[in-house]
């Protein structure tokens, strides 16, 4: 029996915040119908991410479907670089999957890769709106990191991010300028906006 696995990351772009990776697992043969209409994250609606995202934790309560979410802090971003630190949370993510590299096809969007030992991989740019097993990772990721950002949100509600989520907003910007950096902004990302 051969896998499919699907990689994909939120979070790149923002000034606070970690990077997430969404991994998801089929068995080759598996029934797309169940997942009918999925598509990249970045397309679909709040409530059509989370309807998804709740199908996906439904299915892997039921054995059809496997998916993982791993994260890598602002901080390791601010010391290796973001293609570092998404690297690390790619392998975090397969590691928790307990995926078998010999087993396994693996599909990645963007620029992304899996391990060496994964040698059946494939990166295709704009993945996450042509395979569906990359689509159902994005939305876990986005999801995953969202629901993250709410609750920094209670954390710190000087800056919004239960709006902006750590983007680079106007808002988020100028709340940068006004309240100085908190302790999960990015400081290689951040530094500049916070001049007063």
């Amino acid at each position: 029996m051969r896998y499919l696995i699907g990689i994909d990351e939120a979070g790149r772009a923002p000034l606070a915040g970690p990077v997430a990776v969404g991994a998801a697992m089929v068995k080759s043969g598996f029934d797309w119908s169940l997942v009918g209409g999925v598509r990249d994250s970045k397309l679909m609606s709040k409530p059509a991410r989370e309807r998804y995202f709740r199908l996906m934790q439904q299915m892997q309560r039921e054995g059809i479907l496997k998916f993982s979410v791993a994260f890598a802090p602002h901080s390791m971003i601010d010391e290796k670089g973001i293609t570092m630190a998404v690297q690390f949370a790619i392998e975090r993510a397969l590691q928790m999957l307990r995926a078998d590299p010999s087993r396994s096809n693996v599909f990645l969007d963007g620029l992304l890769s899996a391990p060496d030992e994964f040698k059946n991989q494939q990166t295709i740019v704009g993945g996450d709106d042509v395979l569906p097993i990359i689509s159902l990772a994005a939305i876990a990721a986005k999801v995953t990191r969202d629901r993250l950002m709410t609750r920094f949100a209670k954390k710190f509600p000087s800056y919004g991010f239960e709006q902006h989520k750590g983007y680079g907003t106007r808002s988020h910007r100028e709340a940068i300028r006004r309240f100085g950096l908190c302790e999960i902004h990015r400081m290689t990302y951040s530094q500049k906006f916070a001049v007063r």
